[in-house]
């Protein structure tokens, strides 16, 4: 494990991350830091343990926000994506009944062709 030290509310805290993370955890608290100052500047010296409970409470309600929004953009994009299939089964159902209605029109022209190649070739003298 690796070990970073943070400072949070001019306090240094010494961590365990796993390796790699460091610098990650080291952002994580330098956000956090910023609440606590915001929340100090607003009410003075109300106690560490008072300040990082506000403090806490304000980045769950961000949290809270953000997954709000999450799962709506998740339901419009499940919405959107059970339109596209709509649109694509009636697409392929149109392609379906386009591809019989040309097979039935050759079928036909066919069946003209055939009658019109059987027939026998007026002459002159026959007229």
């Amino acid at each position: 494990m690796a070990q970073v030290t943070v400072t949070i509310d001019g306090k240094a805290y010494r961590m365990a991350c796993e390796e790699g993370q460091e610098e990650h955890l080291t952002t994580l608290a330098g956000q956090f830091d910023r609440y606590v100052s915001h929340l100090k500047g607003q009410f003075g010296e109300i106690g560490d343990l008072r300040l990082t409970v506000m403090s806490g409470i304000m980045v769950m309600d961000e949290l809270s926000e953000v997954n709000r929004r999450l799962a709506a953009a998740e339901a419009e994009l499940a919405a959107f994506r059970d339109g596209r299939d709509t649109v694509l089964t009636g697409a392929v159902q149109r392609d379906q009944q386009v591809a019989r209605a040309v097979a039935e029109l050759a079928d036909r022209l066919n069946g003209i062709t055939r009658k019109l190649t059987q027939r026998p070739v007026a002459t002159a003298q026959e007229n």
